[in-house]
């Protein structure tokens, strides 16, 4: 349960890959894709073309090297000639064989590509602090990176060898590290949630702690001693970039943590609860039923009999108070 704010946040975001594939194209070409339920990674191995996005006023030119990320669900259109009629993109990939679609005439594009779910819940702290689009361009090492990833991820899955689910899950963790790290590069100073406080120098030190230590009973004067601050100068910073309160994010923290341990591990709730730095059983089931409006144990057993009886599925049974770590 102890490690750094990406590498946490990448882990209750249980990213797996649900689909990949191959464009290859040439000539005068546009495919029209529908909205993205997952987030959408794409990466240009040879040519370029154009990148439109629903609501968004200019296309966006794509060259070789280059990688795109669609996290929130727009409608979008690649195209080699932009005024080329259009193609139904996912009935092409319905049908291409060996996971590889071909438009137009020719070979000039070739671009790799992968969709990525999150958890119903958890994921959310990824997906709803990202932009509507990010562009990783050819000269950035992050998008070396993410696009020898992709070609990898497409190569378990299409071969499907032994141990490809296992491969295609750290594969898809790994992304979405390159995918945090490239939106730390291009963050504005002002970004609000746990990136924005990644980027800032007096904050992210004490973000570090509390995701190193969840189950350290920290308190606001500590925490402000620990970067130099005054606990009034702290306390005002942080909540103006993260969005809640400097205790507020460690209690939410510890609860994603519950969350996570009581759907997919076996910790029993009095030890999970002293993990986190509960001293009681009835402290640490209190907290969790305040935050999600459920008791720990009844938490556990509604997940048990949804992966039951649906277990290719992650749904969500309820909706709760938002509490992110973010606004």
């Amino acid at each position: 349960m102890k490690g750094d704010p990406v590498t946490d946040i990448v882990n209750l975001t249980s990213a797996r890959c649900v689909d990949v594939g191959i464009l290859l194209a040439g000539g005068a070409w546009a495919l029209r894709f529908p909205a993205p339920k997952e987030i959408k990674f794409v990466a240009v191995v040879k040519g370029n073309c154009w990148l439109t996005i629903k609501d968004e006023v200019s296309p966006l030119h794509v060259k070789t090297g280059d990688v795109f990320v669609l996290p929130t669900e727009r409608t979008f259109v690649l195209a080699g000639d932009l005024n080329a009629p259009l193609t139904d993109g996912l009935k092409l990939f319905t049908n291409a064989p060996d996971k590889i679609g071909k438009v137009g005439d020719g070979d000039d594009f070739f671009a790799v590509g992968a969709h990525l779910a999150l958890d119903a819940e958890r994921g959310r702290l990824l997906s709803e602090v990202l932009p509507p689009l990010l562009h990783v361009g050819s000269d950035l090492p992050e998008a070396t990176a993410m696009r020898w990833l992709l070609e990898q991820l497409v190569k378990e899955v299409a071969a499907d060898r032994p141990g490809a689910v296992l491969a295609s899950g750290h594969l898809a963790q790994l992304l979405c590290i390159q995918l945090i790290r490239s939106y730390l590069e291009v963050a504005e100073p002002d970004t609000a949630g746990w990136v924005g406080a990644l980027s800032d120098k007096r904050i992210a030190p004490a973000l570090r702690l509390m995701h190193r230590e969840p189950e350290r009973a920290w308190q606001l004067g500590e925490l402000a001693k620990e970067v130099a601050m005054s606990r009034t100068s702290f306390a005002l910073r942080f909540k103006s970039v993260v969005g809640v309160a400097p205790l507020t994010y460690l209690l939410n923290l510890r609860m994603h943590f519950a969350e996570q341990e009581l759907r997919e591990g076996s910790m029993s709730v009095s030890e999970l609860g002293l993990s986190l730095g509960y001293t009681t059983e009835s402290a640490f089931s209190n907290a969790f039923k305040r935050t999600t409006g459920m008791a720990p144990r009844r938490y556990r057993d509604v997940f048990a009999s949804m992966d039951r009886s649906t277990p290719h599925l992650k749904p969500a049974p309820y909706r709760r108070p938002q509490r992110a770590l973010r606004p």
